[in-house]
């Protein structure tokens, strides 16, 4: 059978703009998503917002 593939998304630092994260967001969300994640370039938690792919 076949299945559907999620939407992945793709997460950029606010302060280094590079991009560390992916992650899979679901159709009833509209809103753009913003995490606190560690970011391995600036070696601390910063603020990661939702990018175009």
């Amino acid at each position: 059978m076949a299945t559907k593939k999620k939407k992945r998304t793709k997460l950029v630092c606010e302060v280094c703009k590079r991009s560390t994260y992916f992650t899979n967001k679901t159709k009833a969300v509209e809103e753009k998503l913003e995490l606190l994640k560690f970011c391995k370039y600036c070696k601390k938690r910063t603020k990661h917002k939702e990018a175009k792919r």
